[in-house]
This record gives structure tokens, C-alpha cells and sequence, in this order.
């Protein structure tokens, strides 16, 4: 049988042709989805532009069931549902990005951050460690260990909050000296309550010499010292931190006087302390001053003329109801209830407060209960600030 030519030359322009309209087919299906895409994509961006987190978080769901593949979508709808404190279905789009074998190298490292960021807002430390913990030799190794130490620093994990320190500090990051040293008081805190007098003592002179400008270490130091009965050894202790951190004085004022007054050293504490409140007038050291003239002289009325002097340098309301309080007045029948009023009055003038976030205590913090941050207690009153 002969094969007929005439078929070929209208089979060939008949395929043509059904070619090209699959092909536009095609197009014109490719270019409706990709404008519902970025339609959906926009709107969620408008809906989040004026804060309407619940509509852009449908836009955005939208968008991913559109086009599943784009990994920006699901970053930014993993960030939304985190942002909402909807944590899980938050760690759920990134593990659902971790998944996908086309993932980037990038953009898994991007997941896995955000995948760690989700644990750590979720309160979920130990698997927010480990999800950091794989993020080293990646972009975001840094910020991965500091949010390290932030969990070891929260749960009091001190030895591997020491660690994570030293590695920032190799890396060139910043100086963490400071907080090397809080570490070990810490550490050293933890022993004297367990009675391991030894042990703190030696984490103790460990800090002071790792950090000879913290503060810390020698007032601890001093404290152990002087609660066993070394009066002399807690004396030269607080010299030298006020030779070495003058500004921390005002914070063992009344402690430098006792250990004085035990080691029949009180002539020269109260140079000490009378050079210091020369250059930087404290009412701690105030007060200090004035128990040790008291002591010298045995005339408490006399010494009590300090709190005048300091009122004509430094207007002071707790100086002024201290001194009131060993008054007589001319109407002295109702001084209890206006040394009631004034020790009410200062009370809040006599705390402390947190100059990074304004927390204020009646004692003094190395860290602040509530911002966390280190050494943010200036030494003096919130009067004196």
C-alpha cells in the first residue's frame, strides 16, 4: 500500500497549530496564577502595612496554597503567626520549609533561626537550644549565641553561660569581662549557701583577678570575709576596691565601718571615706562618716551636724527627715507623726533604680530583675541620681 504525501502535508501544519494553541492555553493559565499570586501576596502586605494581622494572615495562607513553593511567603506568615503568639502553627510553617529538599542552604539556615526565634517566644528553652545549637558556623552563629546565653543566664546555668561568653569574646563581639565575673559570683553565691566557704572564696579572688574593675567580686569577697570573722583581711579587701572603683564605695559604707571599728582602723577609714565624699557627696558615706565621728567623739548630737552640711551642698529630703528624727521640735508632741510622714515621703527617694529600664528596688541588683541587664544599678539613691 502507498503511503499518501497529501496526509503529511496537512498533518504538519494541523499540529502547528494545535501546538500553538496549547501553548497559549498554557500562557494565558501561567499568567492568571501569577496574578492571583502577587495580588494575594499585596494584599496581605496591605492588610500588615495597617496592622490588620488577622486579614494579612489570610491573604498571606492565600499566597502559600497559590504558589507553595515560594519560601518567602512562608517566612513571612511564619513571622506573622509568631508576632500573633500563635507559636505553634508558627513552627509549624518552618519545620514544613526545613522539609522541602529544593530549600537554598540560606534559606535553611533563615529557618532554622526562625524555627529557634518560634521555641524561644514559645518559652520552650531546651528546644530552643538545641535549634540554636545548629545554627554554628552559619550567618547567624552570633545571634544564636547570644540567644544562648540569654537561656543559660535564665535558668542559671552559669558555668555554660561562661562558655558561650568566652566564645563571643574570642569572636571579637564585645568585652564580657564583666559578666565572666558575675558568673563566678554566682557560682560563688550557690557554694556559701551549700556552706562551701572555700570554694566561694576562691571564685571570689578568681573574678578579681579576672576583673579588677568590677565591683563585685571584692564587695562579695569582703562580705565572706567578714562573716568568718577575717575583720582585717574584709578591711584591706574594701581599700582596695576603693582604689580600684571608687563609685562603688556608697555600697559598703556601713560594712567598711564595722570591719574598721573591729580592726581598730577607724582614723584612716574615715579619711577614706572623708576623701570620697569630698569628690562624690553619698548619704551612704554620709551616714558612715557620721557613725564614726560618733564613735570618736561619743557626742552623737555633734556628729549629727553632718546632715546639715550636707543640706547646704545638696538638697536632700532623706538627709533632712534623718536629721529631724533626732530632733526635738517646738511642738514636740507631734513629731511621731511628722517623722511618720517624712520617712513615708522618702521612702521612694531611697531606693534603687535600673538605668536601662527604670525598675526600681529597695536594694541594690547586679542584675536587674527586670530587664536582665548587667551592672544597670548605679550605687547611689534614686535621690542622687
Amino acid at each position: 500500500m502507498e503511503f499518501d504525501l497529501s496526509w503529511l502535508l496537512w498533518g504538519l501544519p494541523l499540529a502547528f497549530v494545535l501546538g500553538w494553541l496549547a501553548s497559549r492555553l498554557d500562557l494565558r493559565q501561567l499568567r492568571l496564577e501569577n496574578r492571583r499570586a502577587p495580588k494575594a501576596y499585596f494584599k496581605g502586605l496591605n492588610f500588615l502595612l495597617n496592622e490588620q494581622q488577622d486579614q494579612a494572615i489570610d491573604a498571606f495562607i492565600e499566597a502559600v496554597q497559590n504558589d507553595p513553593d515560594t519560601s518567602e511567603l512562608h517566612f513571612a506568615l511564619g513571622n506573622l503567626f509568631r508576632r500573633r503568639g500563635e507559636y505553634e502553627r508558627a513552627v509549624r510553617v518552618h519545620e514544613h520549609l526545613l522539609s522541602r529538599g529544593d530549600l537554598s542552604v540560606a534559606d535553611r539556615e533563615r529557618a532554622q533561626h526562625a524555627l529557634a526565634l518560634d521555641f524561644l517566644k514559645a518559652g520552650l528553652l531546651d528546644r530552643a537550644e538545641d535549634a540554636l545549637r545548629k545554627l554554628a558556623a552559619t550567618p547567624f552563629q552570633t545571634q544564636a549565641q547570644l540567644a544562648l546565653l540569654a537561656i543559660y543566664e535564665r535558668s542559671r546555668e552559669w558555668p555554660q553561660a561562661a562558655e558561650v561568653a568566652r566564645q563571643l569574646q574570642a569572636s571579637g563581639e564585645a568585652s564580657f569581662t564583666g559578666r565572666l565575673a558575675h558568673y563566678l559570683c554566682e557560682q560563688a553565691a550557690a557554694h556559701v549557701s551549700t556552706g562551701d566557704l572555700h570554694h566561694a572564696e576562691q571564685l571570689l579572688v578568681q573574678a578579681v583577678a579576672e576583673a579588677p574593675q568590677s565591683a563585685r567580686p571584692r564587695i562579695q569577697l569582703a562580705k565572706l570575709q567578714h562573716d568568718q570573722g577575717q575583720m582585717a583581711q574584709a578591711l584591706q579587701t574594701l581599700h582596695d576596691l576603693a582604689a580600684a572603683t571608687p563609685q562603688a564605695l556608697p555600697l559598703v559604707a556601713h560594712l567598711l565601718v564595722t570591719c574598721a571599728q573591729a580592726s581598730n582602723q577607724l582614723a584612716s577609714t574615715r579619711t577614706l571615706l572623708r576623701e570620697h565624699y569630698q569628690q562624690q557627696p553619698s548619704l551612704d558615706v554620709l551616714e558612715a562618716l557620721i557613725t564614726l565621728d560618733t564613735l570618736a567623739t561619743g557626742d552623737a548630737k555633734t556628729a549629727r551636724q553632718g546632715y546639715i552640711s550636707h543640706l547646704e551642698r545638696e538638697p536632700s529630703l532623706i538627709a533632712a527627715a534623718r536629721w529631724i528624727a533626732g530632733e526635738k521640735l517646738e511642738h514636740n508632741q507631734f513629731h511621731p507623726q511628722v517623722q511618720r510622714a517624712l520617712d513615708h515621703a522618702v521612702k521612694p527617694l531611697s531606693r534603687y533604680r535600673c538605668a536601662a529600664c527604670g525598675f526600681e528596688a529597695k536594694n541594690h541588683f547586679w542584675q536587674c530583675p527586670g530587664c536582665q541587664a548587667w551592672d544597670s544599678y548605679p550605687p547611689v539613691r534614686v535621690e542622687e541620681l
